[in-house]
């Protein structure tokens, strides 16, 4: 266990595991979903089915991961037998590399933004200027400074470098948060966030759009069907309490996202007080880049001189949630190179690195063509068509006595308990259906 590394506390595992499904999307996509889907109505929706959709599979990933102490392509071989687990696991850390190839893209604009309220904050004008007007070499350097910065990371390994930075960057993530939301719920039109956020519309709660947005939020957010949390699960103590400490990465995560609602829906109507449009021509909030690089920036300008420093923590707190995710996606192409073609671990973080920052420079070069593309391919297509071969695997692949031993390493009567009575059959059964549902509904 030495050679591959092993979390040393259950809060270091949470942090990191959290810090891994706390990404750019809870920040970005949740608000502007329970805006825009019946407000508090929405929460209410998206707390039910993280429970009874992403949890289940989170604890699928987990088990896996802790029962082989490998990586996704051994761990899958393994249950499996044959090539098909191994292929799936490869195509597993494809996947997973084309995610972080245009993640440490938009990565990298977060940098930049960080990077502008720094130089506005001593008055270089020049040096804004260039930060703010997009260009290849821009990108470039950008994206070459985050996945730098990810690869330092993981090269430390589990306990000296995921543990030890995602303890520090996580309760940084939510202090800055926290003081952002006191600052923002003091100025004027916050309080209409608010309501737009907290105020239920019942009415609302079952149409099939909102259901659909919150069963995708729920699954997506965690990070799941990519063996970030399998391989973060194989570094796991055999004396955790699987069920428990899946419950509190899925609480932290979830944590997470409705504080940083808290945040963004009360400071999208503090903008538009202050004259900055935040609706679509169709009537709908502005989400996702156009929100964190147009409306909040905007914003940040019209409160004044304390604006460039609003500005700045609030871009280090993106920078923040981009990378604790993109450490965990790295580590998932590095642990299998580790372990299945015997790279030490530094050869096999600066090779892996180089490979997916090319390809994210593939994609700079060819933005138009490629960077919604590859979006769609792996979070639409992919993602979730692996998270029904992980419940697969888990429900029908693999023996029910090998997963039950694996859950008593760390609870001796975990075949009396609640989760061991349910979790099983539902992995099964329900949650296969439910991913193939959302997949069709939202392809076709």
């Amino acid at each position: 266990m030495a050679i591959r590394g092993e979390f040393s506390s259950r809060i270091g595992f949470v942090l990191a595991a959290a810090g891994s499904a706390v990404g750019l999307g809870n920040i970005w996509g949740f608000p502007t979903k329970v805006a825009t889907n019946g407000g508090a109505a929405f929460v209410l929706v998206y707390l039910l089915l993280a429970f009874v959709l992403a949890y289940p599979v989170l604890m699928a990933e987990l088990i896996i991961g802790r029962s082989s102490r490998s990586n996704m392509v051994d761990a899958l071989g393994n249950i499996s037998g044959n090539f098909i687990g191994r292929a799936t696991g490869i195509w597993g850390c494809i996947t997973v590399s084309l995610i972080l190839a245009f993640y440490a893209i938009v990565g990298g604009w977060m940098l930049v933004y960080f990077a502008d309220s720094a130089v506005n904050m001593v008055g270089l004008q020049s040096a804004s200027d260039w930060l703010l007007t997009s260009s290849v070499t821009r990108n470039v350097i950008f994206c070459f400074i985050f996945m730098a910065l990810t690869a330092f990371i993981v090269v430390g390994g589990v306990k000296s470098g995921i543990e030890k930075w995602s303890v520090r960057l996580m309760p940084t993530l939510v202090l800055l948060i926290l003081a952002l939301i006191v600052y923002v719920s003091l100025q004027p039109g916050a309080s209409d966030g608010w309501s737009a956020y907290l105020v239920p519309d019942f009415t609302r709660i079952l149409d099939p759009d909102l259901l659909i947005d919150a069963m995708g939020q729920a699954f997506f957010s965690m990070s799941l069907g990519v063996g970030t949390m399998l391989v973060y699960g194989s570094y796991l103590s055999k004396k955790e309490n699987l069920p428990t400490i899946g419950a509190s990465v899925a609480l932290v995560d979830i944590g997470v996202a409705v504080i940083a609602g808290m945040l963004i829906i009360p400071a999208m109507y503090v903008a538009l007080h202050n004259g900055v449009e935040i609706f679509t021509p169709e009537g709908a909030l502005i989400q996702g880049d156009s929100l964190i690089f147009k409306v909040l920036p905007a914003l940040f300008d019209t409160i004044g001189g304390v604006g460039v420093f609003v500005a700045f923590t609030f871009f280090a707190l993106m920078a923040i949630a981009a990378v604790t995710s993109s450490i965990s996606m790295l580590e998932v192409p590095v642990a299998y190179m580790v372990e299945s073609r015997g790279l030490v671990r530094k050869k096999a973080v600066v090779l892996m690195a180089a490979i997916i920052f090319v390809l994210s420079c593939i994609i700079i070069l060819n933005f138009n063509a490629l960077f919604g593309f590859v979006i769609a391919l792996t979070t639409e297509y992919s993602q979730p068509l692996l998270g029904l071969a992980l419940c697969i695997f888990a429900g029908w692949v693999w023996r029910r006595d090998a997963i039950l031993a694996e859950l008593k390493e760390g609870d001796a009567n975990a075949e009396q308990g609640l989760f061991w009575k349910i979790w099983p059959w539902y992995v099964r059964f329900v949650c296969p259906v439910i991913i193939a549902l959302m997949f069709y509904r939202s392809v076709f």
